[in-house]
Formats: C-alpha cells, sequence, structure tokens
C-alpha cells in the first residue's frame, strides 16, 4: 500500500468537497491541486470524477428528508412530479453536450491557465450578478424551487453547461445563472443542490465505465480514501453554505477567484511555479 499516494488522494478529496458546491470550481481546484501533486495522469483524471460521488453523498444526507418526501409523493401530487421533472430537464442540456464535446474540451481546456482564466471570468460574472439583483430586487421572482417552471429548470440547466469549462463552476453557474432568471439566492442555491445528484452520479458513472481499463482491484484504497474525505468535507461545507447564504452575499467568493486566478497566472507566466507539470 503507497501511503504517499493515500495521502494524496485524501488531500484530493477534501478539496472536492470543500469546493464543489461552493462558486469557485472543483474542478479547476483539483486540476490546480492535481498539477502541484504531481496528481494527474491518466487515472487521476478519472479518480477525480468519481469522488464526486461522495460529495453527492453528502447533500442527498442534508436534503434527505426533502428527497424521501418527494419519491413518496410521485405517484399522486403534481408538486412533486414537477419538481423531479424540473430536475430532469435542467439535467438534459449537460448530458448531451457533455457526450458531444466532452473529449475535445478534456483535451483542450484541461489546462492550469485556461483554469487560472475563467476563475477571473467567472469572479467578475458573480460581481455583475451580485450588483443586479441588489440593483433590482423585484427581479427575483422565484423563492423557493417548488415554484420553479420547466423554462426556469431549462435556463438552469443552460446556465450549467458553462461549467463544461473547467475554472467556471459547476455550482456557481447554476447558483449565479438561477439568480439571473429570476431565482432568489436561497432558491437557486437549493436547486443547484438537487441538479448536482444526477449530474454528479452520471458523471462519475460513465467516467469509470468508459475509463475501466485503466483500473485494477489495487486502486480500491485510492478511491476509498478519496471518497470518504470527499463526503465528509462536502457534508461539513454544505451545513455552513446554507448558513452563509442566510445573511451574506457570493461577494467574498467573487474577489477570491479573481486574486486567486492572478496568482496562478502571475505564477505560472514567471516561472515560479510549474502549473503544467
Amino acid at each position: 500500500m503507497d501511503i504517499v499516494l493515500l495521502i494524496k488522494a485524501a488531500i484530493m478529496g477534501v478539496v472536492e468537497g470543500l469546493t464543489e458546491f461552493l462558486p469557485i470550481s472543483s474542478t479547476g481546484h483539483l486540476i490546480l491541486a492535481g498539477a502541484l501533486l504531481g496528481f494527474d495522469d491518466e487515472k487521476a483524471k478519472v479518480f477525480d470524477i468519481a469522488i464526486q460521488t461522495g460529495a453527492i453523498f453528502a447533500v442527498i444526507l442534508v436534503y434527505w428528508q426533502k428527497i424521501r418526501d418527494t419519491m413518496l409523493a410521485l405517484p399522486s401530487e403534481k408538486q412533486a412530479q414537477r419538481f423531479a421533472l424540473n430536475v430532469l430537464i435542467a439535467f438534459v442540456p449537460a448530458v448531451v453536450l457533455g457526450l458531444l464535446y466532452g473529449k475535445a474540451i478534456k483535451a483542450h481546456l484541461f489546462t492550469p491557465v485556461v483554469v487560472a482564466s475563467m476563475f477571473i471570468i467567472g469572479g467578475f460574472i458573480i460581481l455583475w450578478a451580485e450588483r443586479r439583483q441588489q440593483g433590482k430586487p423585484a427581479a427575483t421572482r422565484i423563492h423557493d424551487v417548488e415554484s420553479m417552471t420547466a423554462l426556469d429548470a431549462l435556463k438552469v440547466g443552460m446556465a450549467q453547461c458553462t461549467a463544461m469549462i473547467p475554472g467556471m463552476s459547476r455550482s456557481g453557474a447554476t447558483i449565479i445563472g438561477g439568480m439571473l432568471f429570476g431565482l432568489s439566492r436561497k432558491a437557486a442555491t437549493d436547486f443547484s443542490f438537487y441538479l448536482a445528484i444526477p449530474t454528479l452520479i452520471g458523471a462519475g458513472a460513465y467516467s469509470l465505465v468508459k475509463e475501466r481499463a485503466l483500473l485494477s482491484m489495487a486502486d480500491a484504497p485510492m478511491f476509498s480514501v478519496g471518497l470518504v474525505m470527499s463526503f465528509l468535507s462536502a457534508w461539513l461545507c454544505i451545513r455552513w453554505l446554507l448558513r452563509f447564504i442566510s445573511t451574506h452575499s457570493f461577494v467574498g467568493f467573487a474577489y477570491y477567484r479573481i486574486v486567486f486566478g492572478l496568482v496562478v497566472l502571475a505564477t505560472a507566466w514567471s516561472g515560479t511555479v510549474n502549473w503544467s507539470a
């Protein structure tokens, strides 16, 4: 058993769990962390996607009451049926575009410089969205996920597709996109969590099946450590975030993205850090 490899897996699991549901790009942080740790070969890329499942288990745990009630009510209640349909509608665009362009995106855009650039661009988008919501509070039409229409769900699903560019952030795209489309900060965050369940489970399962030739039973300890650490850190992060958004905006995350992106670009161009090693 390679202890160093397990430590790297644990670190990557914590990075995944802490960043998956914040608008700061888990994929971007995993790429950068993997570059620094030397954990960035083809197997590591499968690992990065697979451990997202651990973070999703944390979402299911936190939202279990709502998920269970919806499943029990699906056969008879229209509200539950509409909610489930909205999640499905929002999920479909990412599936279609992922199957069509996922391979090309991974081949050409999964680089530290691209990630850093998207950090900065995404940060300015968050600042714009927050300023827009504060300036036009009447534009907020939807205050809970049950009030969303199919068109609202489709718009959020299309926004999620922008997160295929590493560094944009899946949660950031869905939350900020939802806010721009009239959802309150709380409703957009909740729907982002629900949408993450089929999106990330589907991505993880697809990656494992597609790249199964790279894996063996010897990799089980590494994946297990990553999944457990991802679950624990995501559970803590989700509980914190739900309290945070009740009294705060996402402006702080925007400035973090901009500063962090500039630091990565500066160190990459100066040669201080070989991010793409």
